[in-house]
């Protein structure tokens, strides 16, 4: 199935149905009074995250969804019936937004969880409301209120611990292969992560998800290369694996473009913890002395770590980091 992370919908909640204007109609009974019953409330559209569903591509091409009509009223007292609510199921991670004002309308981050989307419309009072002492006949009702109608952006962002940044082919798949059971597509080209991957990490008895998108170039942020299709999915990771390939013509300078593009996306997401993690040191006959240039040009004061990920060399240790830095967090 293809991934489709972002959709527009628009979502019509059901009208509520009129009031009724009746009157009792019996046999010697000469002014019967009114009888005339509600109209039902409209159906509302709601939203419920699901863990079974990982793509929004079934509101990709279904753009419009309609909650049930409340049925009008009735003689004999009798109300009409609700009109039928409607769930739309999306997967866990999803957030709504208005599209015409932008505001975040629900953050579905939970599995089961439940937000209402469109509030459908009251139903009509029957003229039963409207007999008073000096009106012993009314012959009033009001109309069922509309259903709310509403335009929204669905967007998908991934729920991973810790999220993976760096150039195309900097060997960001090739890392998630290396310490988790995820295999994504790894050649040597740009761009061969088309869609993010997620790996569980296991490190004894604890674990967290790592993500993987595709690399980002220069200008992503503004919508050069596919990079800015999935920064968002960065956006709720606890730690960032920045990895840098050591066998690039400027590893410093490359590792300036990446905080570059994190910055001009989002401020919270260049403030997030980003660990170095430089890559194919196997490839060297000195990384050490290199990595101290990049860590000297770049003024680095956080963690960094030396990896060859298609051997698996020293990715247990970044796991092992990775997994008491989250143990901290979550307590």
């Amino acid at each position: 199935m293809k991934f489709i992370d972002e959709a527009k919908i628009e979502v019509h909640a059901g009208n509520g149905g009129n009031g009724a204007a009746s009157f009792r109609r019996e046999k010697y009974i000469r002014f019967g009074g009114p009888n005339g019953g509600d109209g039902g409330r409209g159906g509302s559209v709601w939203a419920r995250a699901d863990r079974n569903i990982n793509t929004l591509v079934d509101y990709r091409f279904a753009r419009i969804h309609r909650a049930g009509n409340g049925g009008r009223g009735m003689g004999s007292d009798c109300n009409g019936r609700s009109g039928d609510d409607l769930e739309l199921r999306v997967p866990v991670g999803t957030l709504v937004r208005d599209e015409d004002s932008g505001e975040l309308v629900a953050d579905l981050a939970k599995d089961g969880e439940r937000a209402l989307l469109a509030r459908g419309g009251a139903g009509g009072l029957g003229n039963l409301h409207f007999k008073s002492s000096v009106n012993r006949a009314p012959r009033q009702f009001t109309r069922g209120e509309p259903g709310e109608v509403r335009k929204l952006a669905l967007e998908l962002r991934v729920l991973a611990d810790v999220g993976l940044a760096g150039l195309p082919n900097a060997g960001k798949s090739t890392f998630i292969r290396a310490v988790s059971s995820a295999r994504p597509k790894v050649a040597d080209y740009p761009f061969t992560t088309l869609n993010p991957s997620l790996g569980v990490v296991r490190v004894g008895e604890a674990s967290f998800v790592v993500a993987d998108i595709p690399g980002l170039i220069e200008g992503a942020s503004e919508g050069a290369g596919l990079g800015h299709q999935f920064l968002r999915h960065l956006g709720r990771t606890r730690i960032l694996l920045h990895i840098v390939d050591l066998t690039g013509e400027d590893p410093a300078q490359d590792a300036r473009v990446v905080a570059a593009e994190l910055k001009r996306y989002e401020e919270a997401l260049h403030r997030k913890p980003r660990w170095l993690v430089f890559n194919k040191a196997d490839a060297l006959e000195d990384p050490d002395a290199l990595i101290r240039k990049v860590l000297r040009q770049l003024r680095w004061r956080q963690p960094w770590f030396k990896v060859s990920a298609i051997s698996g060399q020293g990715t247990g240790e970044v796991c092992k980091a990775v997994a008491r830095e989250l143990t901290k967090k979550r307590a």
